[in-house]
Formats: C-alpha cells, structure tokens, sequence
C-alpha cells in the first residue's frame, strides 16, 4: 500500500482554489468601486476565476537560481517558485490597464521596499496634476501597499494594494499588484536577482 505523504508544494498549490475563495469578499465589493477597465466586474471576476491555473516554471525559464517569479497579464495571477523547487506560490493580481502600458519579457528584482512611499511617476502626473506629489508608507492610500519589489524596468514594480477589489482586474499603470498579506509573505522569499519573466 502506497502512503500519502503531502509535501509543501503538494499543499501550496492544492490552496489555490481557497485563495480564490479568500478573494471573493473584496471581489462582490468591487460593484460598488468605479470600473478600472470596460467589462463589468461580475465578467472580469467570472474570466479571472477561470483563468487561475498553476504554472510550471520550465515553461518560462531556464533555471531557479535565486528563485522565479512569473507575471501572467492574461490569467491576472503572479507565480512564484523558490531555488530548490520545494515552494510554488500562486496569487491572484491587478495587471496593467492597457497594452500601452504592459512590459513583456525578462527582468529581475532589483530592490525590495519595505512599507514603499508612493510618487507618481511624471506620465501619472502628466495625465491627471491632482495626484498628491507622494503618500507616505503606511498609509492606507498608499497605492503600493505594505510591500514592493522594483523590477528592473524603471517604474515597474510587484507590490501590494491600497484597494483589494483591482485584484483581478486591469487597473494598473504596469505594476501587478498583490493583496497585502499576499505581498507579505512573497517579499519574504524573494531575494534581489530573483527572475521574474512577465508575459
């Protein structure tokens, strides 16, 4: 008789149907939020819901040195896998809001910030003067959350969220944002030089 026995990643990505299920609450919210892209958002939760499939990281690259992280635009999810392959992450994520301002290809984390200040960057500012020069870390308006890892293209980023309900949605100037504890517990795993391929 053959004994089960579940291993770390057996259990992380057998939770990813109860990470959908956390998501929930912030996402029947969203009704009540202005839309961030044209499709209401009863369709864009129903599309995302669909689209949230595990990964494999041979897919996408060639190594797991220092760890991987995959940005995936079309099933608004970020996959992470640690360097000995005994961790698989997988979180739902806001994507950029159009193809103007999507990025593909391959990067690296080149920082990690730990409760970020927000600036604007100059096209942000350019396209609406009223945002405030910068908010503080910490604050709850804080579009980048508790956590962010600069990607190295300037300005993109993988961070946290000030509004849950973008999750699964277009609502970003490029970044992919994560819900808080989500980013938390990431930001803990992911070293700088960790990969990180956005397609």
């Amino acid at each position: 008789m053959t004994q089960f026995s579940p291993t770390r990643r057996k259990l992380l990505s057998s939770g990813l149907l109860t990470l959908g299920a956390l998501a929930m609450p912030s996402i029947l919210r969203a009704q009540d939020l202005p839309d961030y892209e044209p499709d209401s958002p009863a369709t864009t939760v129903r599309r995302n819901v669909m689209g949230f499939v595990s990964q494999r990281w041979q897919d996408h690259f060639t190594h797991l040195r220092k760890g991987a992280i995959l940005c995936d635009t079309q099933s608004r999810a970020v996959h992470f896998w640690s360097e000995d392959e005994e961790t698989y992450l997988s979180y739902p994520s806001s994507v950029p809001m159009t193809e103007e301002f999507t990025r593909r290809g391959m990067t690296e984390v080149t920082l990690k910030r730990h409760m970020p200040i927000w600036i604007p960057t100059p096209s942000m500012r350019e396209r609406d003067p009223s945002l405030p020069e910068r908010v503080e870390g910490g604050d709850p308006k804080n579009p980048m959350g508790t956590r962010a890892m600069n990607l190295g293209w300037q300005y993109y980023r993988v961070h946290g969220i000030d509004n849950p309900a973008k999750v699964g949605r277009r609502a970003s100037n490029g970044c992919f944002g994560l819900i808080n504890a989500h980013v938390e517990e990431l930001y803990e795993l992911v070293q700088i030089g960790t990969q990180v391929r956005v397609i």
